[in-house]
């Protein structure tokens, strides 16, 4: 079995949400300058490269913080669909074309998003590819329980709203920002795991999946 890590390496140079914060890794303690040993502080936005959103992102309220999400729907089977490149959204004429295995719960889409992480890195990209809100009824009609897309947001950059509330509203657990330049279609196994921050809107996670 091959082990594929999805996951983007957090730098400085990541590209972020016009308006977020930019990352900062600042090594203050540093040997070569007499400290016992090396400390990196961070800071950044949550939801920076591969993350998990939870529902009180854009729910408010007394929707579910990031330590609440289950982890048994973050972790198990899941299904990579391989969009062709002419793909501009993720619509259900889309999904309907292509097809979504019957009785798939974890759905991961692999776009033209992906090549941009081994390419342009640093450089954000407002046409990603995306979900419509169509696309995301069609999701939650057909049973899925956690959707990751390979850009920094599961909807269109001009209206992230309407997608996020139809996924999460309906108890969708959003992955965004997975690089899966390197898989192909096909069932795989998954294991994303956010850090587990209290009462946080999502966060960053580590993503692998194994081959089955």
């Amino acid at each position: 079995m091959r082990t594929y890590d999805i996951s983007l390496t957090i730098t400085p140079d990541l590209p972020t949400w016009p308006g977020d914060p930019k990352i900062v890794l600042d090594r203050f303690s540093k040997m070569e300058e007499g400290a016992p040993c090396n400390v990196t502080q961070i800071s950044a936005c949550v939801h920076i490269g591969t993350h998990v959103d939870a529902p009180y992102h854009f729910l408010g309220g007394q929707a579910e913080t990031i330590e609440q999400i289950p982890l048994n729907i973050l972790t198990g089977r899941a299904y990579v669909l391989h969009l062709p490149d002419e793909v501009d959204l993720i619509t259900p004429e889309v999904l309907i074309r292509l097809g979504i295995p019957p009785r798939t719960r974890r759905l991961l889409f692999k776009t033209r998003n992906s090549a941009s992480w081994n390419r342009d890195y640093n450089r954000f990209h407002e046409d990603f590819v995306a979900i419509s809100a169509e696309g995301a009824e069609f999701i939650v009609d057909h049973g899925i329980r956690l959707v990751g897309v390979d850009y920094l947001s599961v909807a269109p950059f001009a209206e992230p709203k309407p997608t996020h509330d139809i996924l999460l509203q309906a108890g969708v657990v959003v992955i965004e920002g997975l690089n899966l330049s390197q898989v192909s279609q096909g069932r795989y196994s998954l294991y994303c795991l956010p850090l587990k921050i209290g009462g946080a809107d999502g966060a960053p996670a580590r993503a692998i999946l194994i081959g089955v």
